[in-house]
């Protein structure tokens, strides 16, 4: 290996979002009835701004909280996807807890994080007390919550999709006046949206997975009205969500898996690699924003948003890469060529911004969880039945992210 690992303790956070790490409290408390209610006091309050949120996408009348709030009959349907989303989290970061309580590792309940926008939560976190220096440990311990959280996710999508109504159960929302005229005249959702929308409809992206599903099943809506159905939207966040967890870099949990799988040196390798093609998914985003964001101050190629592009892309590789030109300039140069391909002579549009997710999530892994894993100071090769389990993961993670998860028309 390239260098050594510490031996001092520390902290792993591994969540629905990241895995970071930070400096333990040796003399930390036991579990008792103060923890307890400190998380179930904050799973309670994700519960109703989960519901909250989740009735803006699934009322019958919608109303995006916290600009209004939704009625009760909307309440009880946003109650349900938030038990159906939250027990996936759940789901998720228990398989972590168990497996750490298997391997003696220290580990607190899982932290529910409540907020009051987007879909009423960025996640749940448990809280890995001390270094874990054995990648079998290592790779139970990450693999666990994402296999657990999947094979969840992907009940409740099947569940969705072999329960789903006729297409006139669009009648039902309020708005969508157009479609709705459609399917009394068709029995059909229309392949396109039927009316001006301005920016204003929010398209869920499709997966390889999701689509596979869907296409054994009828009357299945389009994902610009899949957001609707409780079961669907829950399902599809489950699958993203852990494909989220699953890209092989630093210590999100699939970092954690190919780490195991094929040591420190070739998974250096990989991470800078796939942080390359992150950051191209994140100019695809982030030129055409920056283009009409600055309207009549850049020409019609967009000069200037290119040059601000660039100056942050290689801010986020500086920092990436620990101030490795011999990886920085040649992973921007590939990572601009390709963004420009795409807008200029593939799909893509100057004219048509995406939801920076990418870009958010660039500057997350960036700063926050890091592109290589450290080394372990027991590196074991796995046994077949965790490697097979890990490529697994590996192959979720193709089947279940989108490249573009959510935008608007």
């Amino acid at each position: 290996m390239d260098n050594k690992p510490s031996t001092n303790t520390t902290e792993y956070r591994i969540s629905e979002i990241t895995a970071e790490p930070a400096v333990s409290k040796s003399n930390e408390p036991e579990l008792d009835w103060v923890t307890i209610l400190k998380h179930l006091g904050l799973f309670i309050v994700t519960v109703i701004t989960v519901s909250l949120a989740g009735a803006g996408f699934v009322g019958f009348s919608p109303s995006m909280f916290p600009v209004a709030l939704p009625t009760l009959s909307d309440f009880y349907r946003g109650l349900l996807f938030a038990g159906l989303l939250l027990g996936f989290l759940g789901i998720h970061e228990f398989g972590h807890y168990f497996a750490a309580l298997y391997h003696k590792v220290k580990v607190t309940l899982p932290y529910f994080i409540p907020v009051p926008l987007g879909i009423g939560t960025v996640g749940a976190v448990i809280r890995i007390k001390q270094k874990i220096n054995d990648t079998f440990k290592m790779f139970d311990v990450g693999a666990t919550g994402p296999l657990a959280g999947f094979v969840v996710s992907l009940v409740i999508l099947l569940y969705g999709f072999s329960t789903l109504p006729e297409a006139s159960y669009i009648q039902n929302f309020a708005g969508h006046e157009s479609v709705k005229a459609y399917v009394a005249q068709h029995g059909t959702y229309p392949e396109n949206p039927t009316e001006e929308t301005n920016g204003n409809l929010l398209i869920v992206g499709n997966t390889l997975l999701y689509s596979f599903l869907a296409s054994f099943f009828q009357n299945v809506p389009p994902m610009w009205e899949m957001y609707h159905y409780p079961f669907l939207f829950a399902g599809w966040l489950g699958l993203f969500f852990t494909a989220l967890n699953l890209m092989p870099i630093g210590q999100l949990d699939g970092g954690h898996i190919l780490y195991s799988l094929i040591g420190y040196r070739k998974h250096r390798t990989v991470a800078r690699l796939f942080f390359g093609g992150l950051l191209t998914l994140a100019g695809m985003e982030a030129v055409p924003f920056i283009h009409l964001s600055l309207s009549g101050y850049d020409n019609l190629y967009g000069v200037l948003s290119w040059i601000l592009w660039s100056g942050v892309l290689y801010t986020l590789l500086r920092k990436a890469f620990h101030n490795d030109h011999n990886w920085i300039f040649p992973v921007m140069g590939l990572s601009l060529g390709f963004t420009a391909y795409h807008l200029y002579l593939g799909s893509g549009d100057m004219n048509t911004a995406g939801s920076l997710i990418w870009v958010v999530w660039s500057f997350f892994i960036a700063y926050l969880v890091g592109i290589e894993h450290p080394p372990a100071l027991h590196e074991r090769k796995l046994n077949s039945t965790r490697k097979f389990l890990g490529w697994l993961s590996m192959a979720i993670f193709v089947l279940c992210i989108s490249l573009n998860p959510l935008y608007l028309i």
